[in-house]
């Protein structure tokens, strides 16, 4: 009796020295009920009023707006002490005693969202009216391209894009050649050098454009989403690419040298809320597919869990591609790095020179977010896409604050294809429930932006005329 008495006494107090409290913190909106990344924590312990000694934590909030850590030093009685800071939120400071010590301790810290409320929104309307630029009694306009020298290349259908399509150069004025489209065309890209080409269903068509003829070259279609679409801009030295997956929540900018081809990375962008639930996938899928992924596995050496995320959880609704554009604007590289809400600014050769907090992105639902920038290739400027009650607003974007500055409201409602050209926004548009075909229009921005300068990545605004 006596050596169980000394066991038992044994045993509790290696599991009481062994026991570490979970404690889970969970930080939401406290108008819209959303939760708040990206919240600075900085936390101590107390006990009878003295501070734990090498207990102070730093911490953020993951993308689901909680932390979690565990603490063996944590006892009954003891003071959790949360200082919270966020950028667009009033700092928060809360105190929490521990009465009794379980599983998890949970957590949930409601903050509020002043500081943006108290920023004013400034609405702007286009100057005049929207300028029919292409209209047609036989052809809809399903996508296009601005040229430097004002010409529009535009992609036309006469009944459904998948039947038939043509390509036509615009010159505001009169059609100065066209090329009908051999193929199921989907849509229009620009590379890095400029060309245009149309993106179809089996191949992909290079367009070369004089002052009044196109001309189109067959590309492989695999050859242009490996060895083109990746590559970003690229400057007299510089070549800036990306190996960005639309299956897969992380990726890379590099830049590379045109001298030696030796590159390096820039950033790395990933979603950690999105990589969270893109590898849990695997434990809830039967025996038969995580066979099928391990085999991959050694197959391959790509990991089960990236095999089961891409091929089945990219499928849900749940999943959202990593959305973190880069714009070159002079000899300066900015990439909105939305999953960290910072907004890094780099100079030609890839080194950082600033990163300040972005969070035009937050309360999309109130706000009308499309998860779209758009820049103006002649000026450099770049706009934040919303959309609100069918009404399309552009927010131009400062580039050394990554604030919004205001929105201009576009004349039109349910527009599509949005462009921005020297100062003027091009978009598609036909009237609601109207046999109208589909119309290329344009309107002035409220702006005189004069064309980007070459500079050393110092000056990253913009020159009004």
């Amino acid at each position: 009796m006596r050596h169980t008495y000394i066991l038992s006494l044994f045993f509790l107090t290696l599991f009481g020295s062994a026991f570490s409290q979970i404690v889970s913190v969970k930080f939401t909106d406290q108008k819209s009920g959303e939760n708040v990344p990206n919240v600075n924590v900085l936390l101590t312990l107390q006990q009878a009023n003295t501070t734990v000694k090498d207990t102070t934590l730093q911490l953020s909030s993951s993308q689901r707006g909680k932390i979690e850590f565990k603490n063996s030093k944590i006892q009954v009685g003891t003071a959790l002490i949360f200082k919270c800071s966020h950028q667009i939120y009033d700092s928060y400071e809360k105190t929490v005693k521990v009465k009794t010590l379980s599983d998890t301790l949970k957590l949930e810290f409601f903050l509020n969202p002043t500081k943006i409320n108290n920023i004013k929104e400034v609405i702007v309307k286009a100057p005049g009216v929207p300028d029919t630029v292409f209209h047609s009694e036989r052809l809809s306009v399903a996508d296009f391209e601005v040229q430097k020298n004002g010409n529009v290349l535009l992609l036309a259908y006469p009944k459904q894009l998948a039947k038939g399509s043509e390509l036509l150069l615009f010159d505001g004025q009169n059609v100065l050649s066209s090329f009908q489209v051999n193929d199921q065309a989907a849509y229009l890209t620009r590379d890095y050098r400029g060309n245009t080409h149309v993106v179809c269903k089996e191949n992909t068509f290079g367009i070369l454009l004089s002052d009044k003829e196109i001309q189109v070259g067959q590309v492989p279609k695999d050859y242009f989403l490996k060895y083109i679409a990746p590559i970003v801009d690229t400057n007299s030295s510089k070549v800036y690419f990306s190996n960005f997956n639309k299956d897969y929540p992380a990726f890379e900018y590099f830049a590379m040298d045109l001298q030696d081809s030796t590159y390096k990375t820039i950033l790395h962008i990933e979603d950690d809320l999105m990589m969270e639930l893109y590898r849990s996938e695997y434990k809830w899928m039967d025996i038969r597919t995580k066979m099928w992924a391990k085999n991959k596995e050694l197959q391959t050496g790509i990991d089960a869990e990236i095999w089961v995320g891409a091929n089945f959880f990219t499928q849900s609704i749940y999943y959202k591609e990593v959305y973190a554009p880069m714009f070159q604007r002079n000899d300066s590289i900015f990439i909105f790095n939305y999953p960290k809400d910072r907004l890094e600014t780099f100079d030609k050769y890839g080194n950082m020179i600033d990163s300040v907090a972005i969070f035009h992105h937050y309360h999309a639902k109130q706000t009308g977010w499309q998860r779209n920038l758009i820049q103006d290739k002649i000026t450099g400027t770049v706009y934040a896409v919303f959309e609100k009650t069918g009404s399309t607003y552009l927010g131009l974007v400062d580039l050394k604050t990554g604030e919004i500055k205001e929105k201009v409201k576009l004349g039109f409602r349910y527009v599509d294809k949005i462009r921005v050209h020297n100062n003027f926004v091009y978009y598609v548009y036909r009237p609601f429930e109207s046999i109208q075909k589909k119309f290329l229009y344009k309107e002035r921005l409220p702006y005189k932006f004069s064309p980007s300068i070459t500079n050393q990545g110092t000056e990253v605004g913009v020159k009004r005329r």
